[in-house]
């Protein structure tokens, strides 16, 4: 009898928790609390930031928040129907490097995975703006932001990619890493290599696999002489002397960026005495890393792995 007491006053109390939405409603509408949906926040937002009245500090805040909004894929394309993607853009004109900063913070995020905001981010000079940022003297901070905005914008889209190398891109990332203290951003610009010579890879396989003689996004990425530009301006050196790099992270995304210029840069590499003999110390230190990891029960662990790509590399080099 007591239990039957006790269920009926936790129904009520879970009652009184959980009132039906209407009640909710009526409860906020005279506290005068307006729920705001995702676009009202992004419109609210971009007007904060985009306001002659505002703060730097509010104009800061305002990007900030408008980049957990733009994740998602459906925000990104309503900050672009109500023109915020472009005032964000302009955001990069900014003489503040702060502004610069967390503009190509929010446009980053806009960009990733998302065409149609790429498209309009080209056609609205996204591109031109980022490489300027890059070219020119700013904090590194802001330099990691923008690169991070570069990279989303040129994945999965031959035609950005094209414009890339036609604006002098890959001069402009040259520049980049060879400036002294920028190594975390050398180790991303070669990832950034990496990810744009194996998208292209995967694209003729994918028409190989399924018969299509000219996909129209193969036929874009023919147009991308990503290769034969790497070459003519001595990226296989750079990527070569970037092995040097003391980080096991860093080395693995040199490594097969390596593997990947292997055929255009073969002669390059072979005649490098420098590069032979950094793979070389590489496999004796990873030989004794990668035998610490077996005796530590790991089999085929993340050293055996890097002492794979550089046994590789040393074997098509001989």
């Amino acid at each position: 009898m007591e239990s039957s007491k006790e269920d009926k006053a936790r129904q009520a109390e879970v009652k009184r928790l959980f009132r039906p939405i209407e009640e909710l409603k009526r409860d906020f509408a005279e506290l005068n609390v307006v729920i705001e949906t995702d676009m009202q926040i992004m419109v609210r937002l971009i007007n904060k930031f985009n306001s002659s009245s505002s703060s730097l500090e509010e104009k800061i805040a305002a990007l900030f928040d408008l980049e957990y909004y733009v994740h998602q894929m459906d925000n990104a394309q309503d900050l672009l129907s109500f023109g915020g993607l472009q005032v964000v853009i302009n955001g990069l004109n900014s003489t503040e490097p702060l502004v610069k900063e967390y503009a190509a913070f929010v446009l980053g995020a806009a960009f990733s995975s998302n065409p149609k905001v790429q498209v309009e981010a080209i056609e609205g000079g996204a591109l031109q703006k980022l490489l300027v940022i890059l070219a020119t003297e700013q904090p590194l901070t802001a330099k990691k932001k923008v690169l991070f905005a570069l990279c989303s914008l040129l994945r999965h889209f031959p035609y950005a990619q094209q414009q890339f190398l036609k604006l002098g891109g890959l001069q402009v990332l040259r520049s980049l890493v060879q400036e002294k203290g920028t190594e975390v951003l050398a180790v991303r610009v070669v990832t950034l290599l990496y990810d744009l010579v194996t998208e292209k890879m995967f694209a003729e396989e994918e028409a190989k696999l399924t018969q299509e003689t000219s996909p129209e996004k193969l036929q874009q990425y023919r147009q991308v002489h990503l290769l034969p530009s790497l070459r003519e301006q001595g990226w296989c050196e750079i990527t070569a002397h970037l092995l040097a790099l003391p980080e096991h992270d860093a080395r693995e995304k040199v490594l097969q960026t390596l593997g990947a210029l292997l055929v255009t840069c073969w002669d390059h590499y072979h005649q490098d005495p420098k590069l032979s003999r950094t793979l070389a110390s590489l496999q004796a230190e990873y030989q004794v890393l990668a035998a610490q990891e077996l005796q530590d029960g790991e089999d085929e662990g993340y050293f055996w792995e890097l002492l794979g790509s550089i046994n590789s590399l040393l074997q098509e080099l001989r």
